[in-house]
Order: structure tokens, then C-alpha cells, then sequence
């Protein structure tokens, strides 16, 4: 099997190693992956500027650009063939609710959306993360046992996974997306000449209670699996604007 596996956090980080020498044992990984941290960078590319490709590894690269280059470079440039599989991740972070909007870890796996095999974004719900194996032996379970079931290029998976020991994991849930907060909007700082400066900081609160989203299953121990569309057509507003056009 031919695994192309990239992330946001930018090459050095401990999730993609630890997933590489775990996806070693299954297949031929080939990691393309970003220079720098590039949290929050969607589904960006990199189009005014020159981008770079280095290798560092046997089958290792890293790109001077997004998460999104990183796999453009990857379908485009530096592999022969195709891969079986694109995973993005492990995120040292979650990825729930709205945050999938920004995420460089979805959008990475969002970058396999024009070809006919799965993609995964797996992220563990801790910025520092205590038990990363726990990420990597959920990923492993779920390619032993379900690759052949995994959705095609028409949506991606993002699965999210809490950061406790595996035998405290209370099992696994298919979950929708959930919704967070109003961010607050008092972070005013001044810098050393006096200047109004602004940091958007950490996601607000997720909205709680609502059973079945991905807040949800976290909340419970769970691990959250999502099926995402790469089709944003919201066709039921379609039909409602037919009279309105």
C-alpha cells in the first residue's frame, strides 16, 4: 500500500513521525509535509511566491508552503504513482466544529478531493499531548479493519481522538459537526509604542448538549469520526431560492 501522509504542524512535529514509523509497518509512506507550522491555514495555497521542495529523508519532504501545497506538491511533482491512502495528521490539537473551517490538517486531507482514494485527518485533543500513541493505535485499527469500507474522494474522515490512555477510551462514535461559541472580542493589548494590537487566541467554548456531534463524543471518551463533504452546495437552499431567483 502507497500512504502519502502530510500534516500542518510542520515536519519536525512528533505526530507525523510517530504515524510514520506505524504506517511503516504497513506500507510505503512517503511524507510531504510543511516547512514551518501552518495551523490554521485551510485549504490555502501558496500563489505569489516560489515554492521549494527538500528532501530530508529517504521518504521525507517538506515544502516552504501550506498544508495544501504540500499535497499539490506531492499528486504534482515527487510521487510516480498515486497512493492508496492520504492521511494528514496527528494534529497536536483538535479538530472539531467549526474549527474544520480553518484547519490545515482537514484542508491537507481536503487536497485528495480531485482523486479516487480515501483521506483522513486525524487530530488528539491536546495542544501538548500526553498519550500520541493512543492517536496512532486508533489509526492503525481503523486502517487493519475498515480500509477496504473507507469513503472515496467524494468526503474525507476527520476523526478526532481524546488524549487519555487507549484502554480508557469508551469506544468510537459517528458524529456531526457541533458548533462553538461567539469568540470574545476584548483582546485589545498595546505594543511598546502605544499600538492597538489584536490576537484572535484560542477557539471559544464549544456549545454543549447537543448529543450526536463531535464535542459530544469527546466529551464522553469517545473517539469522533466525521464524514466531510467536499461539495459545500447547500442544495436544499437551492431549492428554496428557486421562487426568490
Amino acid at each position: 500500500m502507497r500512504i502519502l501522509l502530510t500534516n500542518d504542524d510542520g515536519y519536525f512535529s512528533k505526530g507525523i513521525t510517530m504515524l510514520d514509523e506505524m504506517l511503516s509497518e504497513i506500507g510505503e509512506v512517503t511524507i510531504v509535509a510543511p516547512e514551518n507550522n501552518y495551523s490554521g491555514a485551510s485549504s490555502s495555497l501558496t500563489l505569489k511566491n516560489p515554492l521549494r521542495i527538500r528532501k530530508y529523508k529517504d521518504n521525507g519532504f517538506y515544502v516552504n508552503g501550506t498544508p495544501a501545497d504540500c499535497v499539490f506538491m506531492a499528486l504534482t511533482r515527487i510521487l510516480k504513482n498515486p497512493p492508496d491512502i492520504l492521511i494528514s495528521g496527528i494534529n497536536h490539537g483538535a479538530n472539531l466544529g467549526d474549527d474544520v473551517l480553518y484547519s490545515g490538517t482537514v484542508g491537507a486531507a481536503m487536497g485528495g478531493r480531485f482523486h479516487p482514494f480515501p483521506s483522513i485527518a486525524i487530530s488528539i485533543t491536546n495542544l501538548k499531548p500526553d498519550h500520541l500513541s493512543t492517536a496512532v493505535e486508533v489509526l492503525r485499527e481503523i486502517i487493519d479493519k475498515k480500509l477496504d469500507e473507507l469513503p472515496n474522494s467524494s468526503s474525507i474522515l476527520n476523526v478526532n481522538v481524546p488524549d487519555i490512555p487507549i484502554d480508557e477510551i469508551q469506544g468510537y462514535s459517528l458524529t456531526r459537526l457541533g458548533r462553538r461559541e461567539l469568540p470574545e472580542n476584548d483582546r485589545i493589548n498595546t505594543d511598546a509604542y502605544g499600538n492597538e494590537i489584536h490576537w484572535v487566541g484560542p477557539p471559544p467554548e464549544p456549545v454543549l448538549g447537543d448529543e450526536g456531534t463531535d464535542f459530544d463524543a469527546i466529551s464522553k471518551n469517545k473517539v469522533s469520526i466525521t464524514p466531510l463533504k467536499t461539495d459545500f452546495t447547500d442544495f436544499k437552499s437551492m431549492e428554496a431560492l428557486k421562487d426568490w431567483l
